[in-house]
């Protein structure tokens, strides 16, 4: 609990003081500026006008409006909350304090819970007295509903409204920023696998060519015909093929990144492997080839599959089983094409090798085009290289499938972002409308036309009576307010009142009939004057 509450605090306190140093002079300007104006349309034409206060009165009042404002920036729920209970306080600095609360507070549960104790603030103020005139419950409680609707709720909720707003651009700002850098990265593995390609196509062209070389020089030194000074060059030259393949190894392994190559230019197809194993012959390489089945038109990235399947293994062969015979079958199966080169054991008994940076590139460039690659030796002590590749394009596996979900997500949010705010303000406004609709929309109470009034006398049934009066409910102004100036009731009477037809400027009031019944019959008709202000 205890470590809970210290977070808390310095939580506040680093957010306290990232306002504080993000506070700019046109911000201080901009918040001095609505201070003076609270404050002044407080004044006038605000409470202060009809309170008048002077001396220390206005001094305290003054300082609530000069502590309370700028403290809303740290505490904007209870600015709110204190604000309400404070009736000195005008509806400008309300306002202010609503809105800055909606801006502020993040949670929507702490907004509403907020919102419910300024409301029930507000009321309780109100049954304390607060309500200017003697009304009916109903158009009170209209009346309370649109002081908080319009001074509270409606600036609230806009401030609540343009925080997401702002919210929603800097979102969207931030993830453009994160798209440039995305593209930036996306770029860099473009150029990435650019190289890779190229690393790919020096191992399998130009490795190739260097292992033919090493091999055709291997079978020269053996020729009884040349000389000492021969035999030494064609040794160096041996050598220095396989330096030149150490060091294209080398910067093979600088130069290809984690990811293989996608699809490349079909520069070499699967018809051209009868031309690789030409020149794998002319290089001293005991070689067959052998083809099978129908020929099936291939998709481009297959048939440079199948042609890399058979030059890697023909490298592989001369570089770790020289003078071994060689076998590459191309054979069309029904559903797919199976590319295969298998060599004997070395005659000079080396074993082959681990895996190099061509078999792993190989395994790439096979699962790129959809095939499956097997690279094993064989129980006679050779070594076999097989794929299996199918005759239709196949989707690259690597794709991402998330993608589109990724670009929707700020659709919706820019969909939804002030939804909740723009709903909120509309039912508040639908309630303070309707209501005044509804209760504009009930019969009132018309005035008591002279006639009525003479034809009405002292002595006459209840009944008749109320026959002539009109029916309905009094707009606004409740029985209190026509009665309070009247002379005593008599006793044991039941009274009734009503605002007559005719009215005098002079009288300087509203002239009130009253009609008292007792026991059925009307006691007593009276007229008097129900003064304004008094």
């Amino acid at each position: 609990m205890i470590t809970a509450v210290r977070a808390r605090a310095e939580a506040f306190r680093a957010d306290t003081l990232a306002r504080l140093r993000g506070l700019t002079p046109v911000r201080l300007i901009g918040d001095l500026l609505v201070v003076v104006a609270a404050i002044l349309l407080d004044v006038w034409p605000g409470p202060w006008a009809e309170a008048k206060f002077s001396g220390w009165a206005f001094v305290g009042v003054f300082a609530i409006y000069v502590v309370l404002l700028p403290l809303r920036h740290l505490f904007p729920a209870t600015a709110m909350i204190g604000g309400a209970a404070i009736p000195v306080l005008g509806p400008a600095i309300m306002v202010v304090l609503s809105y800055t609360a909606g801006r502020r507070i993040e949670s929507w549960g702490r907004a509403i819970v907020s919102a419910a104790l300024t409301f029930v603030v507000v009321a309780l103020m109100w049954d304390w007295g607060a309500q200017p005139l003697d009304i009916d419950p109903a158009y009170g409680m209209l009346i309370l509903i649109t002081i908080f609707g319009v001074g509270v709720a409606l600036p609230f909720l806009v401030g609540r409204y343009l925080a997401q707003r702002e919210a929603l651009v800097q979102a969207m700002q931030d993830r453009e920023e994160r798209m440039r850098g995305e593209h930036k990265l996306l770029s860099r593995q473009v150029r990435l696998r650019e190289r890779s390609r190229i690393a790919q196509d020096m191992h399998d062209s130009l490795g190739h060519r260097l292992s033919l070389i090493s091999v055709h020089a291997g079978a020269l030194a053996l020729d009884p015909s040349l000389g000492e000074k021969q035999r030494e060059a064609i040794g160096v030259l041996r050598s220095a093929a396989l330096t030149g393949m150490g060091e294209l190894r080398a910067i093979i392994g600088v130069l290809r990144s984690e990811d293989g190559p996608d699809d490349d230019p079909a520069t070499r197809t699967a018809e051209s492997i009868d031309s690789l194993v030409s020149d794998a012959r002319k290089a001293g390489v005991l070689v067959s080839l052998v083809r099978g089945g129908q020929a099936h038109p291939l998709p481009s990235r297959v048939s440079h599959a199948a042609y890399r399947v058979a030059q890697e293994g023909l490298t592989n062969a001369a570089k770790h089983a020289p003078g071994a015979a060689v076998q590459v079958t191309v054979k069309y199966e029904p559903d797919a094409l199976v590319v295969e080169v298998r060599n004997n054991p070395s005659r000079n008994g080396s074993t082959v090798g681990t895996p190099g940076v061509g078999l792993i590139g190989l395994t790439e460039r096979v699962r790129v085009a959809g095939g499956i690659l097997h690279v094993g030796a064989l129980p006679s002590g050779g070594f076999r290289i097989a794929a299996v590749l199918p005759y239709e394009e196949t989707p690259l596996p690597d794709e991402p499938e998330d993608e589109q979900d990724e670009t929707e997500a700020p659709g919706a949010l820019r969909k939804w972002a002030g939804v909740g705010s723009i709903a909120g303000a509309s039912l508040v406004l639908a309630v303070i409308i309707g209501g005044f609709t509804y209760l504009g929309s009930q019969p009132v109470t018309q005035v008591v036309s002279q006639d009525a009034l003479d034809r009405i006398e002292v002595g006459q049934s209840e009944s008749d009576v109320l026959k002539l009066l009109p029916e309905g409910d009094e707009p606004l102004v409740a029985d209190g307010e026509r009665k309070s100036q009247a002379s005593p009731e008599p006793s044991g009477a039941r009274c009734v009142y009503h605002i007559t037809d005719e009215q005098s400027y002079l009288a300087k009031g509203t002239r009130v009939v009253r009609f008292c019944f007792r026991d059925g019959k009307l006691v007593e008709k009276k007229i008097h004057v129900q003064r304004t202000g008094q």
